[in-house]
């Protein structure tokens, strides 16, 4: 049995979780570490783009330091993150360069690179596969540079970097399931092409990516929930087989329920029976879902095919600019009052955006035609929001919220937060590329492998 934790959902997950984690189980095996959502590596852009040695998530900094008395206490579990972001290489010499100031050298940092393919698609625009998944229309069309463009890559890397020591390997974008995936391959010695075992990996991989969702996070029974100020973050006891266990920690909050399993089993996967990941393309189907005890669910039956013959890629562009404004109003006819309040502001202005809601919060207005309308509402927020490509005119917009302080109804407050701000729109760009067109390498911090 390999037991492996995860302790970050994404960026901005709680910084003490890996520590938590690993004081209350500190034989787990492994800690996987998930960072990356679609919009973190184009703010890691711009941050890079003002530093040019950022561009990772140096929340990561703060978890490696809060680890340090457990390494000196002898704590053998290994890290695998994607906390690299667009600059993994220089994550991982920030990591190095503290864990020798605490004299940890006995550390062995890995390294995943080659996820970056910008170039490749950058010089290719009429490819094809560079079209977007979405709206079919070709990379050519795109009159703006790519912000970012990042190929969602597989265990393999990862497991290399394991078979040379790595102690700790940092990469870039991973798909997600294969931070486990890498973790079971390389404690059981799996062949690659043994599809049904990297199956039941990708799925306990995808039960634990997303952190404390599997714990009773995000759940339709969040609010029968015991204690989740201290919600336990997930671990998953994963057999030879590929079968697992999920569960957490004892005496910590939320539940591991078959709900809760359920829930996060279907959570952003498209086709349950076609299942896509760099590893493999998985099944979901045949699972079969059983208690074993409290907080421990059996998770079994997955069904694995050989994967795709391309990557995904998420990309980014920048897309011109955006800004919103929130007021509250209460009293009477409040809904009311606030519509008229947004109409005003965008009266104002001398030219239209070409983006533009207005949205009134508490009435029903953020799932508009789903929720039910309230009749007798005394108090709702209103949200106005606008998209340009002329920057001058979301400016405009951001000069005509405050001036409703006076000129608005009665009833009118919540403009302590100042003046909105003008902000860049960097737009999604999925796609696909052949596996052959990336160029992965796998590393420790003296030396240098290339994979095929």
């Amino acid at each position: 049995m390999v037991t492996i934790g995860n302790a970050q959902g994404f960026w901005g997950d709680r910084p003490n979780a890996a520590r938590q984690l690993l004081e209350q189980q500190p034989d787990l095996d492994f800690l996987t570490m998930d960072y990356l959502a679609e919009v973190s590596l184009s703010i890691m852009a711009i941050q890079q783009q003002k530093d040019p040695t950022a561009g990772y998530a140096r929340d990561f900094l703060d978890t490696i330091r809060s680890l340090i008395p457990l390494w000196r206490k002898g704590l053998k579990t290994r890290i695998i993150c994607n906390a690299g972001g667009l600059n993994p290489k220089g994550c991982a010499a920030a990591v190095i360069e503290l864990l020798a100031s605490e004299g940890l050298n006995h550390l062995t940092v890995g390294l995943v690179t080659g996820d970056d393919v910008r170039e490749v698609l950058q010089k290719d625009r009429n490819n094809t596969l560079f079209a977007n998944s979405e709206s079919k229309c070709p990379l050519s069309d795109l009159t703006t540079p790519l912000n970012t463009a990042n190929a969602y890559i597989g265990a393999e890397p990862i497991v290399r970097a394991l078979d040379k020591g790595a102690d700790i390997v940092i990469t870039g974008r991973v798909a997600d399931p294969s931070l486990t995936v890498a973790a079971c391959v390389y404690h059981y010695g799996w062949a690659l092409d043994e599809y049904d075992k990297i199956a039941g990996a990708t799925v306990a991989g995808h039960l634990i990516e997303c952190g404390t969702q599997v714990c009773g996070g995000f759940s339709t029974h969040w609010m029968e929930l015991k204690n989740p100020a201290q919600m336990g973050y997930p671990i998953v006891e994963v057999a030879e087989n590929g079968s697992c266990i999920v569960t957490k920690p004892d005496d910590t909050g939320g539940a591991v329920t078959i709900e809760t399993v359920k829930e996060q089993l279907i959570y952003e996967i498209g086709d349950p029976a076609r299942y896509l990941s760099p590893d493999a393309t998985v099944s979901f189907r045949e699972l079969e879902v059983k208690i074993t005890a409290p907080n421990r669910i059996a998770v079994s039956g997955a069904q694995g095919y050989p994967p795709p013959p391309t990557y995904k890629v998420s990309a980014t562009y920048h897309d011109g600019f955006r800004a919103e404004g929130m007021l509250i109003i209460v009293g009477d006819s409040a809904p009311a009052k606030a519509r008229r309040c947004g109409e005003v502001i965008l009266d104002r202005l001398e030219r239209q955006p070409q983006r533009s809601v207005i949205e009134i919060l508490g009435t029903g207005g953020a799932l508009h035609g789903v929720l039910p309308q309230p009749t007798d509402c005394l108090e709702c927020v209103l949200r106005v929001a606008v998209a340009d490509s002329d920057r001058s005119i979301i400016s405009a917009f951001c000069k005509e919220v405050a001036p409703l302080v006076t000129s608005g109804p009665q009833g009118i407050t919540g403009y302590a937060s100042g003046r909105p701000k003008v902000r860049p729109i960097y737009a999604y760009w999925p796609c696909l590329i052949e596996r052959e067109q990336v160029s992965i390498k796998s590393a420790t911090f003296n030396e240098e492998v290339n994979i095929q």
